[in-house]
């Protein structure tokens, strides 16, 4: 099963490119003969002997965007379950949290991260659960886009280690750096510590759409070999956590 997944998956990296490329087209605009003019890409010209020095560019402020309905286009794009995942550079968390013995409900929301900084998974603890009540029981779930580096998963581990009332669950669409040792040996601390690891299914797609999506009631269509990348994940994630 993992050789007949990681041919279907490699089968799939030309089209996640395609998409990579397809999103960012507008950004790759050039002038109308097709070149970049002087004042484009940070360069400016030196007026003595027209030679072109490359001018520092400040990049965009870190922010960590949260919200209640993803853009369905960017679910899709983000959420897609391929192993090369060239173009998705970035976490979306949505999560669900219930506090026990309380009437508030069930805490819906998403949040993502933008740029160099916090990682959507640390950043759930400062912007979505800031407080946590010794006294309440409190069981969080999150769908994300993909599962935590290892810095993340070594922060949420100290988390759970020392609030033993979160308990926590994680479906992840796909795994991030999975063969790496040191990804992996975070993934078994984090398993170890209590939380719940799971690669999304073809259901976990669609409720996550429904529950998270603006669909406008539009149904989830699942792309093609949905079901054999989450069977290919589960193995991996299955043999990371023996």
């Amino acid at each position: 099963m993992a050789d007949k997944g990681r041919v279907l998956m490699k089968r799939k990296q030309k089209e996640a490119e395609e998409e990579t490329e397809e999103m960012n087209k507008e950004g790759d605009k050039a002038g109308d003969n097709g070149e970049a003019s002087p004042a484009t890409n940070g360069t400016v010209a030196n007026g003595q002997n027209d030679d072109f020095q490359v001018e520092p560019i400040e990049p965009p402020p870190f922010e960590i965007i949260t919200g209640d309905r993803i853009d369905p286009f960017v679910f899709k794009f983000q959420f897609k379950n391929v192993e090369y995942s060239s173009g998705r550079n970035k976490t979306l968390l949505c999560y669900l949290v219930a506090k026990g013995n309380t009437a508030d409900g069930l805490l819906r929301g998403y949040l993502e991260d933008e740029h160099a900084g916090t990682h959507a998974e640390e950043a759930f603890f400062t912007h979505c659960l800031q407080h946590i009540d010794p006294a309440l029981q409190y069981i969080v779930t999150w769908y994300v886009s993909s599962s935590p580096c290892s810095a993340c998963a070594s922060k949420i581990t100290d988390v759970l280690k020392t609030r033993k009332n979160v308990k926590l669950s994680i479906f992840a669409a796909r795994l991030f750096e999975w063969e790496e040792a040191e990804i992996q040996a975070a993934l078994k601390a984090l398993h170890s510590a209590g939380c719940k690891l799971r690669a999304m299914k073809p259901l976990d797609f669609s409720y996550t759409w429904d529950t998270f999506v603006e669909t406008e009631d539009q149904p989830l269509n699942l792309w093609e070999d949905c079901k054999e990348n989450y069977e290919y994940y589960h193995e991996k994630l299955a043999e990371i956590l023996q």
